[in-house]
């Protein structure tokens, strides 16, 4: 009983000694992950068959944006990831838009009879999880049997989306 107690006050001791150092100030801050903010997907027709399928575009708060254009390209092999393009998508644009998806997530855009025609989805996804935002459209190609105001939504679904798609810069 001795015995322990003394490797216990040993062991206690022992890690009081413990220094720790204050990294140097002018060593470079790690790099915190974050999730990307405003995030494009495309499941094309056929997409269950897929289980490789990325974001189209991934937009960061300060701008900095992923795109992978061959993403659901129909001949990428799916054990071959897709291609990777840095570079941005500027606040005015990705500002303007985050506007327009949040009205955008208030309209009916309309449910084709169709299936398996492909969904697109634009996420955001804020720091706050209570001010996410998911727009989803399917079938993005079919109109038949929507009313006038679907149809003008989806168009601005479609809009915003190329828009943000073809806003990308890469550098």
């Amino acid at each position: 009983m001795t015995s322990a107690l003394l490797i216990l006050v040993v062991a206690l001791a022992g890690s009081w000694g413990v220094a720790s150092a204050e990294p140097a100030p002018d060593a470079p801050t790690p790099a915190v992950p974050t999730v990307a903010l405003l995030t494009l997907t495309t499941m094309p027709s056929g997409w269950q068959s897929r289980i490789d399928l990325r974001p189209a575009l991934e937009v960061y708060p300060d701008g900095r944006a992923i795109k992978t254009p061959d993403a659901t390209a129909a001949d990428r092999v799916p054990t071959t990831p897709p291609q990777r393009l840095n570079g941005t998508v500027s606040p005015v644009v990705l500002n303007a838009a985050l506007a327009e998806i949040r009205a955008l997530a208030t309209l009916d855009l309309g449910m084709p009879s169709a299936t398996d025609q492909g969904t697109q989805i634009i996420d955001v996804m804020p720091q706050q999880p209570d001010q996410d935002v998911h727009v989803i459209m399917y079938a993005p190609d079919l109109t038949d049997g929507l009313t006038s105001e679907q149809k003008a939504a989806r168009q601005r679904f479609g809009d915003l989306y190329r828009k943000l798609v073809d806003s990308f810069v890469q550098g």
